[in-house]
């Protein structure tokens, strides 16, 4: 029988998720920092000011604070260029056709770049939301492996009109996703993600059930149960259900019906078909899609979105051992189809194919995979873009306009039905892999929109789950893709806290 997981030995949510924020009761006075988008911002400092400015050979687009200092060496002011390339000389239109170069990120760079301190922002942003979002984001910093004291970030105070119960929020969900990634598969697996599962359910009143192991033969998930079984780990589905608190029976019945389902491989090895050990260095991430599940989940429970909220996570480890599942097997899944196993490195979408049919039994309104589930994604689109497949114009555009609005851009890609056929097997029903180098992307997100029949909206998310190099809204390692476009979409369409 497999051990039970114990909730107590997770990691609690990140601790220094929210001191990157000044708390509301503090009385003191914050070091200013003011954006220069302009020439006529850099004129209407004190000539000093200018004259340090041009001594710093600063420019606005550099996107570097400069800091102004008091009589005693003490910081007075933090200045930082958010728009045109120079002080003098001809500029250049401030505008940047880079979605992720919008003003309110410098915030995040600013979290990375400032000495500890509090502070606040004298200029104004269009979204000061973004802003503080940013912020948060931009001072994770993953430390569980480091001996010492954690290193102290610098703390904003919380700009005026902005919702910060709705701002920390956003920053917990996400730290806590990432550091689910960035943990290692040695302490990360199935049954650790289980444990993040069950954290979250006490935190938020969610109801929380597992199937662990042999049960998965005996409760129909034979394709989870197929990839997780040469781990000593044993595999499970994890299912979290929530409803908001005080909703009665039947007032939470006529609640819509979200479903987030997400791919838990807690390190993929490749099976059989074994990785190189470069394409297995950083698959300690392959868990990315509950992570980002989790992420968005804690999001819409703690804005108490007006939804019935289910989370599936199916977990596994992909090893090599005696009794691994091997290319050729076939095997049936949950939903009746015959699967063969073209390739059992392409395991992810098999382990949600259980989970898909299972979610997919209740017709739930709104259905969302997310996983790391293709190098395809990569190749077409980089790392920090990843696309997304939807049937509905109306709801990817949703998406798609979400993840802009929150800097979190996800980028459609068609369910290209002609060439369903590459999934056609001689021996099955369908083949987890097609022939050839093409569309790889497509094809996964093509099989797995097999085991989708009821569900009244559909997508699918191929998230990297990781940065590979810091950016403005955070620093390398893992991240939990498209968590807050959903989350945005969700809150949009069904009232934001």
């Amino acid at each position: 029988m497999a051990k039970k997981p114990d909730p107590a030995k997770s990691q609690p949510f990140h601790a220094s998720a929210l001191t990157a924020y000044i708390d509301a009761g503090w009385k003191g006075v914050p070091i200013p920092i003011r954006l220069l988008s302009s020439q006529d911002d850099v004129n209407a400092l004190p000539a000093a000011h200018r004259r340090w400015l041009e001594a710093q050979s600063f420019k606005l687009g550099q996107r570097k604070p400069v800091f102004v200092s008091n009589d005693d060496g003490s910081i007075a002011s933090v200045l930082i260029g958010a728009g045109v390339t120079a002080v003098n000389g001809r500029s250049t239109s401030s505008r940047s056709p880079d979605p992720m170069a919008r003003a309110e990120l410098i915030a995040g760079l600013l979290a990375q770049q400032l000495p500890p301190g509090r502070y606040a922002f004298a200029s104004t942003f269009t979204d000061p939301e973004m802003a503080a979002v940013a912020w948060g984001l931009g001072a994770y910093r993953f430390r569980r492996y480091k001996s010492g004291e954690a290193d102290a970030v610098p703390q904003l105070a919380m700009p005026e009109g902005v919702d910060a119960a709705r701002v920390h929020a956003i920053v917990e969900g996400t730290a806590f996703g990432r550091d689910l990634i960035n943990t290692p598969a040695s302490d990360m697996g199935p049954a650790e993600i289980e444990d993040a599962v069950r954290l979250l359910g006490t935190a938020h009143a969610a109801k929380v059930t597992s199937v662990v192991g042999d049960d998965l033969l005996t409760q129909n998930f034979p394709l989870v149960h197929a990839v997780g079984r040469a781990s000593p780990r044993a595999p499970r589905v994890i299912d979290l259900q929530w409803k908001p608190a005080g909703a009665s029976v039947g007032a939470a019945a006529a609640l819509p019906r979200v479903t987030l389902v997400g791919k838990g491989i807690a390190f993929d090895t490749g099976g059989l078909d074994l990785k190189p050990s470069a394409g297995m260095l950083i698959m300690k991430k392959d868990m990315g899609g509950s992570a980002a599940v989790l992420a968005a989940a804690h999001m819409i429970m703690r804005a108490k979105l007006p939804v019935q909220l289910r989370v599936l996570i199916a977990a596994a480890e992909n090893s090599v051992s005696g009794n691994a599942f091997r290319p050729l097997d076939v095997i049936k899944s949950r939903a009746g189809l015959t699967v063969e196993i073209g390739n059992t490195d392409a395991e992810g979408r098999l382990v949600l194919a259980d989970a898909l049919a299972l979610a997919d039994e209740e017709s739930p309104d709104i259905m969302m995979t997310f996983a790391t589930l293709t190098g395809a994604a990569r190749v077409a689109l980089g790392p920090d873009l990843p696309p997304f497949f939807a049937d509905d114009d109306a709801f990817a555009a949703d998406i798609a306009t979400a993840g802009l609005e929150v800097a979190d851009p996800v980028w459609r890609l068609p369910f290209w039905t002609a060439y369903e056929s590459g999934l056609e097997s001689p021996v099955a029903d369908i083949n987890n892999v097609a022939e050839g180098p093409f569309a790889g992307a497509v094809i996964a997100a093509l099989f797995l929109r097999k085991f989708v029949k009821k569900a009244h909206k559909y997508a699918h998310f191929d998230i990297y789950g990781w940065r590979p190099a810091p950016k403005a809204l955070g620093a390398r390692g893992g991240e939990v893709n498209a968590a807050r476009a959903v989350f945005e979409m969700l809150a949009t369409r069904y009232g934001k806290a």
